[in-house]
């Protein structure tokens, strides 16, 4: 097992002995797979579900879940980032970042719906020294922005053009 996957195990231990449940995100399904290898070997209950998933047993998954049948549900972004009430998790995990952070926003919603009666922690797994490191540094940039626009304070005047169209290059 990867110290990825190790440091992931290690967190699914600790959330379950404290009697909690969690949604956890890939948009890779191949890594999903991966992760369902090592939430089997441990003997999680878990549910799963991603874009080959039928709509009637997509339903029935998220009700057994909401239902206590499982403490981890395996979820890949683009399937089920939307339109799910899950609010039987307390804690969502995000295995792998997404180039645009609303998105994340939007899976991570999936548990803080009305219903929910829990606060809702959320995780993003970050390795060290890689793309991922990247795609952060981009959400909290976008998120800046977005912010300034928001708030009428004007961020454009606080960056230089180069930084300004390095977000619009990556962004």
């Amino acid at each position: 097992m990867t110290a990825y996957l190790g440091f992931f195990a290690e967190i699914v231990d600790e959330l379950l002995a404290g009697g909690h449940k969690a949604l956890v995100f890939s948009q890779f399904t191949g890594h999903l797979g991966i992760i369902r290898e090592v939430v089997e070997s441990k003997s999680i209950r878990y549910q799963y579900l991603d874009g080959s998933t039928p709509q009637k047993e997509r339903q029935r998954r998220v009700a057994s879940f909401q239902n206590g049948d499982g403490d981890l549900f395996l979820i890949s972004l683009k399937a089920g980032g939307v339109g799910l009430n899950l609010t039987a998790a307390d804690y969502v995990i995000h295995m792998d970042p997404w180039w645009n952070p609303a998105v994340e926003d939007q899976a991570a919603d999936r548990a803080h719906r009305i219903g929910q009666t829990r606060p809702v922690t959320v995780y993003s797994l970050i390795a060290r020294h890689t793309i991922e490191e990247k795609i952060v540094a981009l959400h909290r940039a976008k998120r800046d922005l977005a912010d300034s626009l928001l708030d009428g304070t004007d961020m454009s005047g606080k960056m230089n053009a180069e930084e300004l169209m390095a977000l619009i290059r990556e962004g």
